[in-house]
């Protein structure tokens, strides 16, 4: 996961003297591979104790290392491809211009949504999905949907997995897991009241929780045995749930194909399903 990305998801939850070191190195990367702490220090106007605090709350144990995973980051990060556009949609912008904007804003999130999923973790989360019982996936609103994708996908493999967009049935359904289940929640934000208290619930119950956010620090993700991460890009789009729905479908897609992939009998159930539903698409007899 990008120590970039990381950084400027957490910048509004920082204390002010971190937030102005984190946001000089989101802002300025390229320069802080060539600063020492003191002059880091000089440049934000803080300590030199102050910039080695604040890389060893990231989980580094010096400013060199800090460093080290700042240049990793600029090495890995996705460029825009050729004649490609990435940048804030405008009123005035023409259809082309949009077009433009929009498709690099979802490939960049997708990309980056791969990107920030260490295989360690999703290693984790593919057994606790494989073993389970029971797969109850929770999510509302632009959630909601991709959770009802997941599930027909994880059904079709003959998994035991359901979703149901009413967050109150989601809830009752939840209440009746027990360890050798999974709840499965999704929630860009991480604050979503409902999938909050489900997972909450689920915890309780002694089910293992999965949860999918956004890299910002989050009740969800603090539920959660489990965290896995989306990477959008809204603010560039200006409209709800675009590029962060994508980057949701990109992760499951790809854990499906994992699942796709462990399963001996995998072709076997996707076999069966493609040829009930032909069964639909033959014109009846007359």
């Amino acid at each position: 996961m990008s120590v970039l990305k990381i950084i400027d998801a957490q910048l509004e939850t920082m204390a002010p003297a971190d937030r102005q070191i984190g946001q000089f190195i989101v802002d300025y990367p390229d320069r802080v591979l060539r600063l020492s702490s003191a002059a880091l220090a000089e440049e934000t106007g803080r300590s030199q104790s102050s910039v080695v605090k604040f890389s060893q709350k990231l989980g580094f144990s010096g400013y060199q290392d800090l460093k080290l995973a700042v240049s990793k980051a600029r090495a890995q990060e996705w460029q825009v491809p050729p004649g490609m556009i990435h940048s804030t949609i405008e009123i005035g912008d023409s259809h082309a211009t949009i077009s433009q904007k929009l498709i690099s804003s979802k490939l960049l999130s997708m990309q980056q949504t791969i990107a920030a999923n260490h295989e360690p973790e999703i290693a984790r989360a593919l057994e606790s999905l494989d073993a389970a019982r029971r797969i109850h996936i929770a999510g509302v609103g632009a959630s909601s949907l991709v959770a009802r994708d997941f599930s027909y996908k994880l059904q079709k493999l003959g998994r035991n997995a359901l979703h149901d967009s009413d967050s109150h049935v989601q809830m009752a359904n939840v209440s009746s897991l027990g360890e050798e289940d999974v709840l499965f929640a999704l929630s860009y934000s991480g604050t979503s009241i409902e999938t909050v208290r489900i997972a909450e619930l689920a915890k309780t119950r002694g089910a293992t929780v999965i949860s999918v956010t956004g890299l910002q620090q989050n009740p969800l993700m603090r539920v959660a045995d489990i965290r896995l991460h989306t990477v959008a890009d809204e603010e560039r789009v200006r409209s709800s749930a675009i590029t962060s729905r994508d980057a949701q479908l990109t992760l499951m897609d790809f854990l499906f194909i994992l699942i796709l992939q462990r399963q001996p009998d995998a072709n076997d159930y996707v076999h069966n399903s493609e040829a009930s539903v032909s069964a639909l698409k033959m014109p009846t007899a007359k």
